[in-house]
């Protein structure tokens, strides 16, 4: 599941932001529909604080391997601000993932290596809760569904949404963001 909202207006990496995790019905929502199994979160404060709000669940270690994209210099500014000072580079970096990596960020390559170390780390647990960002959502979602990095990226990941991936033999995308 993504983590709550941050409301921040810019590309949000991994700044330590808070969440906003004063929807209570909401979250009384995801903790009815979620199973009782155990739940690991990135050690990011925005995912740390929402997987505390799922109750009853046993908790693994935080996981830095879950956390969000790392936007370098750009970490904290508006696509419109980057834009107006590299349009090709950050056109590049959001419409042909891969290789290519904010100045100091890192890479959709790299973001979706080091998800699928984080997924191998689970491979033991029948089911796992999972508290993560967007571009570690949308990088399982590549590597569940066999797609491309722009065919994972079409999908939209709302914050408090709960995407249900299966992994083992035959990986596959079961459902994407779904609002309890």
């Amino acid at each position: 599941m993504r983590h709550g909202p941050t409301h921040a207006k810019a590309m949000v990496g991994w700044t330590d932001l808070p969440a906003d995790l004063s929807d209570h019905a909401a979250l009384a929502r995801l903790n009815a529909h979620l199973p009782d199994v155990p739940v690991i979160s990135s050690d990011l404060s925005r995912a740390v604080a929402t997987a505390d709000r799922l109750q009853a669940r046993p908790r693994l270690p935080h996981d830095r391997d879950w956390r969000e994209l790392h936007f370098g210099a750009w970490e904290m500014r508006s696509f419109a601000e980057v834009e107006a000072e590299s349009p090709d580079h950050i056109r590049a970096f959001w419409e042909t993932p891969g290789d290519v990596s904010p100045p100091g960020g890192e890479s959709w390559n790299a973001v979706t290596a080091r998800v699928e170390t984080a997924l191998r780390r689970l491979a033991h647990l029948p089911e796992v809760i999972v508290v993560a960002h967007f571009g570690a959502i949308v990088a399982a979602i590549q590597h569940a569904g066999a797609m491309t990095p722009t065919e994972a990226f079409s999908h939209k990941i709302d914050n408090l949404s709960v995407t249900c991936l299966e992994f083992g033999a035959a990986p596959r995308v079961i459902s994407v963001n779904h609002i309890p």
